[in-house]
């Protein structure tokens, strides 16, 4: 019998564990953002750019229109730069990782049904485009790199999701292929994102016009955060990752029709049938990865499975035995008030909110 090999325990970037950005970048870091034009992208360099005087900020992505508008919606800061280039192209992404410090990896193709009808181009974004960002930051010797992921790609019932669940994966296994340098790779994974690009919002605020709002099923219930907290568990866990975690934070859950309501309580909902690939309820943490999983308070961190109990990396409680953590069974939910408010305070902070197609499960969009 093989036994498992208990690398988190054995490498050198597993020791020490810094609680802020400054601590483990220092004071000018240098951080590369692919997908950097899409609603994450552009809320997340807005914050480095307010937070971190000295910076210097690459966003990569593959729509020179976007870059454009984006470059003068920030005044044409000179601390951002832009790359046009893919994820797909890895010798691109080399020469544009050179002497960076983090990279936050949030480009991927997103909308479920696209990528149904579209399988091979999700894979060679989503997971072939995951790869060459690993292998780039190890090349580059990158200190932090860190994945945007998606509760699809947990028990995954479409392509999009189960490409998210490679990608992951190669995140994960990253840590190994950096071996005794201090390289570390992790992930975040949440929910649908309130007022981005590909949100269900802007469709609603465009139907509530004509009296009528389509919903693919009045039972489907998703999880819910705003830009800013994904924002904000990206940078808490550039501080803390230790290489091959998956930071889970803890957030509400809404009901579509409740959704439907708070943007246009008189409107008649029409229920139009599930979309192919589309869930009832999303999952953030499944019962087998609780096994591997501390509670931190307002999050959760999920431990690389080393196939036994291995020693928490992070201080918190482990979790009961079979614990799951679904939307439809969610602690916290939102009312309909509290969407309505919600929604108006989003809508009117972001500079990215655009109406876009009628995604329900809709994430941070990416060029």
């Amino acid at each position: 019998m093989v036994s498992c090999v208990a690398w988190i325990k054995a490498r050198p970037a597993l020791e020490g564990n810094d609680s802020n950005v400054d601590a483990v970048l220092g004071a000018s870091p240098k951080i590369l953002v692919t997908g950097g034009t899409g609603s994450f992208g552009q809320a997340f360099v807005r914050r480095l750019l307010d937070t971190i005087p000295d910076c210097t900020i690459r966003v990569y992505s593959r729509d020179e229109l976007k870059q454009y508008d984006m470059a003068g919606s920030l005044g044409h800061d000179r601390r951002v730069r832009f790359f046009l280039g893919d994820v797909r192209d890895r010798d691109r992404l080399e020469r544009a990782m050179h002497g960076i410090d983090l990279v936050v990896h949030a480009a991927a193709l997103k909308h479920v049904p696209i990528c149904e009808f579209n399988p091979a181009e999700a894979v060679k974004t989503n997971i072939l485009g995951s790869q060459n960002v690993v292998d780039a930051a190890i090349d580059a010797g990158v200190k932090r790199t860190i994945a945007l992921s998606t509760d699809k790609a947990v028990n995954p019932v479409n392509l999009y999701g189960a490409s998210k669940l490679c990608a992951e994966k190669l995140f994960v296994h990253g840590n190994v292929y950096a071996g005794s340098q201090d390289l570390r790779f992790a992930c975040v994974r949440y929910g649908n994102v309130m007022g981005s690009r590909g949100s269900v919002i802007p469709l609603f605020q465009k139907q509530a016009a004509s009296g009528v709002l389509t919903l693919t099923d009045r039972r489907m219930t998703r999880f819910w955060l705003s830009v800013d907290s994904a924002v904000d568990l990206v940078l808490h866990a550039v501080g803390q990752m230790q290489g091959g975690e998956i930071f889970v934070p803890k957030i509400p859950s809404m009901r579509i029709v409740d959704l439907a309501r708070a943007i246009a309580p008189t409107a008649r909902i029409e229920e139009v049938g599930r979309r192919p690939g589309e869930k009832l309820h999303e999952v953030l943490l499944t019962a087998e990865e609780s096994r591997n999983t501390t509670d931190c308070g307002l999050h959760y961190v999920v431990r690389p499975d080393s196939g036994s109990a291995p020693e928490p990396t992070v201080a918190g409680r482990a979790l009961p035995d079979g614990f799951a953590y679904s939307s439809d069974s969610n602690d916290e939910w939102m009312s309909v008030e509290d969407l309505r408010a919600f929604v108006a305070e989003t809508m009117a902070a972001s500079p990215t909110a655009a109406p876009a197609a009628p995604e329900l499960s809709a994430v941070p969009e990416t060029p």
